[in-house]
């Protein structure tokens, strides 16, 4: 199935009158103006979606800072978005898709399987001249029936083990991947075996996803084949969609982390490396790396 749809499909289904949801995701890490964006000017049509409570439960130490939340929830969030079933969704924001590459992951998690990322959001519909109109949009309530678990994803305890016999992706920015800065979590660095591979990357200057060759180019660099086991992880599980929906366009499937290294950082037993290697050592296996000092996470 298709991963992505382009300014001009999008602008065609909705001249021809074809029944589309679109969701507005706009949200971006420390900034809590995604709400205002949108009343100022979104894609005609679009529902506001607030990451923080309808895309994740609360955060706590043990499962994360953006949890998934419990499934009956979400199927309340996604009626109030006005989804039924059968219907082809598509979701955009206004940062390369990092965000809304959660409500993308979650839906397919659930069952849906006509739900799209715009691809390049917000600014590529803007700049094909396309309507932009301003306000909140109030849908009728739908009626979808959503399940769960269709897309693979792991434990903190599968993480613990993945290098062995996988690769586990670390789609978080390579200063946080080395452990040179840590702005939100209880300690710096990554899950041992990881592997560096920055969800930034993906996109172009444009905020559009490279193309597939391109971006199977960039994975095979990392060592993954048609036989690779892959997960990832990012802070808190939402970018890390992101690098689920690239690793799609580039012909890969993996898993996802839901907890991320916000989970895994908060929990005193697991241990984590610094530097640009999968080790602290450079070799195959753990080496010396720290361990929490009980800190807890920050929402």
């Amino acid at each position: 199935m298709a991963t992505l749809m382009t300014a001009p499909e999008l602008h065609q289904r909705l001249e021809a009158g074809e029944r589309t949801i679109l969701l507005d995701v706009r949200w971006v890490l420390g900034r809590t103006d995604g709400h205002a964006g949108y009343l100022e000017a979104h894609l005609p049509g679009a529902v506001f979606v607030d990451l923080p409570t309808e895309l994740a439960d609360h955060a706590t130490p043990g499962r994360g800072r953006h949890p998934l939340p419990p499934p009956d929830r979400f199927q309340q969030s996604a009626r109030r978005w006005g989804i039924n079933d059968g219907d082809t969704v598509v979701a955009y924001d206004d940062s390369g898709s990092m965000a809304a590459a959660r409500a993308w992951w979650m839906l397919r998690n659930a069952g849906m399987d006509s739900v799209y990322l715009l691809d390049g959001g917000l600014s590529a519909w803007r700049s094909h001249g396309y309507h932009v109109e301003a306000g909140e949009v109030g849908p009728a309530v739908g009626s979808v029936s959503l399940g769960d678990g269709l897309m693979p994803s792991i434990t903190e305890q599968e993480a613990a083990q993945w290098s062995r016999d996988g690769l586990l992706l670390d789609a978080r920015a390579g200063e946080r991947y080395r452990g040179e800065v840590e702005p939100i979590d209880p300690r710096a660095g990554h899950i041992p075996g990881a592997l560096s591979a920055p969800t930034t990357e993906n996109v172009s200057e444009a905020g559009t996803f490279l193309p597939g060759g391109e971006l199977r180019r960039r994975f095979e660099a990392l060592g993954l084949d048609a036989s690779s086991k892959v997960a990832v992880y990012c802070g808190s599980g939402v970018t890390a969609s992101h690098e689920i929906a690239a690793l799609e366009i580039a012909g890969f499937s993996a898993a996802l982390f839901p907890g991320s290294f916000s989970q895994w950082s908060n929990n005193a037993a697991n241990v984590v490396a610094v530097g640009d290697a999968p080790f602290e050592d450079g070799t195959d296996g753990p080496s010396s790396m720290s361990r929490a000092d009980g800190s807890s996470v920050e929402a």
